[in-house]
């Protein structure tokens, strides 16, 4: 998935590009102006659809962004994505919603029927390549998961957000005296925790950590600044020693 705004705002020496599951094509912008489909508008952490819900809908964030999460029995939460600009979502394999979904700021969406969906050929096409993208997100979510530290989680979940870096054809730094990057977070600390897997103590320790080695600096409760997008690299355990 592509490194973009998606939970965060994000601004750093890169300028932001949109996401690769936004689309201008023809096919699919004639589902989006369809008179069945709607603009729908939310405040922070409103719920757009429950699991279990009737999956009627598919939605397409416009603005803003939102998280899908699952809930054990016992109320533990898993934050399964993180959803930002033009990310498309909603697209169950049966008729009632595997996970809930969540916005995490103001958000805008489109809100498109399941029944035009699967009528239109291009929105299926569109809807396949969408489909593809999560796939290859969610293997990456499996591997921070089952085989990364508490430290590579975090670092891998900060450079998420840091446009064109860490990827596999990064370019790496401009300026390599001037490599830095500015989060804003829009998810708290049990949010950033129930995604990658950890307690919120550990998430705020090696937060605290990396401040303390000068990785980031916080400039205040949601807003961190990374003082070199290499060494925040580095500590995701992508690359070899």
């Amino acid at each position: 998935m592509a490194h973009v705004d998606a939970g965060f705002e994000a601004r750093s020496t890169v300028s932001d590009q949109p996401r690769a599951g936004a689309s201008g094509e023809a096919g699919w912008e004639s589902v989006r102006q369809s008179q069945s489909t709607r603009r729908q508008t939310y405040r922070a952490h409103d719920v757009i659809y429950f699991e279990g819900d009737d999956a009627r809908h598919l939605y397409e964030i416009v603005t803003g962004g939102a998280m899908l999460y699952k809930l054990l029995p016992d109320g533990r939460r898993q934050v399964v994505e993180v959803l930002g600009p033009g990310d498309l979502f909603g697209f169950d394999m049966d008729a009632q919603h595997d996970c809930s979904a969540e916005t995490l700021v103001a958000t805008t969406l489109m809100v498109f029927n399941r029944s035009e969906i699967e009528r239109s050929s291009a929105a299926q096409s569109h809807l396949t390549r969408c489909a593809l993208q999560q796939v290859c997100a969610m293997h990456e979510h499996a591997v921070l998961l089952g085989r990364k530290s508490a430290y590579e989680r975090v670092a891998t979940f900060l450079m998420r957000f840091v446009p064109e870096r860490g990827t596999v054809n990064c370019k790496g730094p401009d300026d390599e005296d001037n490599d830095t990057g500015s989060l804003r977070l829009n998810m708290t600390r049990q949010e950033m925790a129930d995604y990658l897997g950890l307690t919120i103590e550990t998430v705020s320790r090696v937060i605290s950590d990396m401040k303390r080695k000068g990785v980031i600096r916080l400039e205040k409760h949601d807003q961190i600044t990374i003082n070199r997008i290499c060494s925040l690299c580095q500590l995701t355990g992508t690359h070899a020693d």
